[in-house]
């Protein structure tokens, strides 16, 4: 791909990219301001690229399709685990509008400062923030109506589905899968699978 409309028309016509709200957010959030410099000419490739620290930028397909999962809406409470350069908060923060609010988590402070330096290139309406994550998964005590994860856990981290809002969507790979959680009560949690994904591991802790 040449640049960015054509990275998203490519998208769209292969039917992963179908919010006109997502397809709006991918052509205003520019992926060119979350990539190293090194790797410039390669920004609009539909491939996942190096940010440093052994860390990478997801593939742009498999963002569109989280995000579709997701299903952002305007006033949502967004909780972004594994923030890397920021490309995802700041997708976020413009999908929910001056009355909602995007926390991302990033593990390695480096990543973490690189990545709120990104968002800050925006003027968001609502507060967007990356910080460097701590010991627990998620900001336990907390709740969200959505929560993006783009690290791969081993299992369903049951922390996650205790943060997240009565209706409110968790979307987590897990092993080669990505997973839907929506929370339809305290007790009743409906799921759905889509395999064939790789990402780096979720690690958190010390």
């Amino acid at each position: 791909m040449k640049n960015l409309q054509e990275l998203v028309n490519s998208m769209i016509s292969s039917g992963v990219l179908k919010n006109p709200r997502i397809i709006d957010a991918f052509e205003t959030i520019d992926r060119k301001y979350f990539i190293p410099e090194e790797f410039e000419e390669y920004t609009y490739v539909d491939a996942p690229l190096p940010i440093g620290k052994n860390q990478t930028i997801s593939q742009p397909t498999t963002v569109a399709f989280m995000l579709e999962l997701l299903n952002p809406q305007d006033g949502n409470r967004i909780l972004d685990i594994g923030s890397g350069s920021g490309w995802t908060v700041a997708l976020l923060c413009y999908l929910t509008g001056h009355k909602g609010s995007v926390v991302g988590l990033e593990r390695i402070g480096e990543l973490a400062q690189m990545g709120q330096k990104n968002i800050s290139k925006f003027k968001f309406d609502s507060p967007c923030t990356i910080e460097k994550s701590g010991e627990t998964l998620g900001r336990p005590g907390d709740k969200f109506d959505r929560i993006l994860v783009s690290a791969s856990a081993e299992e369903l981290p049951e922390a996650l589905l205790d943060q997240l809002e009565i209706g409110g969507i968790l979307v987590i790979p897990i092993q080669n899968s990505i997973f839907r959680y929506q929370k339809i009560s305290e007790h009743e949690i409906k799921q759905q699978e889509y395999p064939g994904f790789a990402f780096v591991p979720l690690i958190y802790g010390s």
